[in-house]
């Protein structure tokens, strides 16, 4: 009697143990996330290092995304760039464009939300359907997340890494979208820089104006202007 009684009392504790989780991983975000593993964010490119990555965060200013990617053909330069998915959606040709010219193009979320303060499965609300937008638009799968102001956490991380993305950001940052001032944009992006760097620019009227003079300086320093995958090593 007393053993049925304990097999009964261990088999309770082990349902309110099952359902207790359950309820937590729902609440949590719809689904269990059980192991939380993500790959690392790469600030930089480290020993596959090939040359210097430039990287244009879009929402905006399409006029200069064409600017720039004339002034990229001038040098003969590659990119990589991260495109929000709202902005991706309004703007198919430019997209299609960007690829077209041999650049590569990453997810930057779809409405430039803080992932920082979301959990799992708000963050793969947020990057998904970036990436099916992008993906269908291509014709091709794209590889890496930039999120939106360098905002992320833990669940942003293994968001992206479920769906097969790499996170990404940056060794230098313009700071484009604030300054106004081309020289300073300019030194932001050339001061003592080095292969496997990864600059962070965007498509501002400060950028299209400092950036044939940043090209200039990299290609002197004898430094190749490549994609960020390129520079992982893919």
């Amino acid at each position: 009697m007393k053993s049925k009684l304990a097999a009964i009392v261990v088999n309770a504790i082990l349902c309110a143990i099952i359902v207790a989780t359950c309820i937590v991983g729902f609440a949590d975000g719809g689904a269990v996330q059980v192991s939380g593993e993500h790959d690392e964010p790469y600030y930089s490119a480290g020993e596959t290092a090939c040359g210097v990555s430039l990287m244009f965060n879009v929402y905006q200013n399409t006029s200069n995304v064409y600017k720039i990617l004339d002034i990229l053909d001038e040098y003969d330069a590659k990119a990589t760039f991260f495109l929000g998915g709202s902005w991706a959606d309004d703007n198919v040709d430019c997209t299609r464009e960007i690829a077209a010219r041999g650049h590569e193009i990453g997810s930057h979320g779809y409405f430039h939300k803080d992932q920082s303060a979301m959990n799992y499965r708000q963050n793969l609300e947020e990057i998904s359907p970036s990436v099916k937008l992008l993906n269908a638009v291509l014709g091709d799968e794209i590889k890496l997340f930039a999120p939106p102001s360098g905002a992320f956490c833990d669940a942003t991380l293994s968001a992206a890494s479920s769906l097969g993305l790499k996170t990404i950001m940056w060794s230098r940052d313009t700071i484009d979208w604030r300054d106004s001032d081309v020289n300073l944009i300019y030194s932001r992006a050339t001061n003592n820089i080095s292969s496997g760097e990864f600059v962070l620019m965007h498509p501002m009227d400060v950028t299209v104006a400092a950036l044939p003079d940043i090209l200039s300086y990299i290609i002197s320093n004898g430094l190749a202007l490549v994609t960020v995958s390129e520079n992982l090593g893919e």
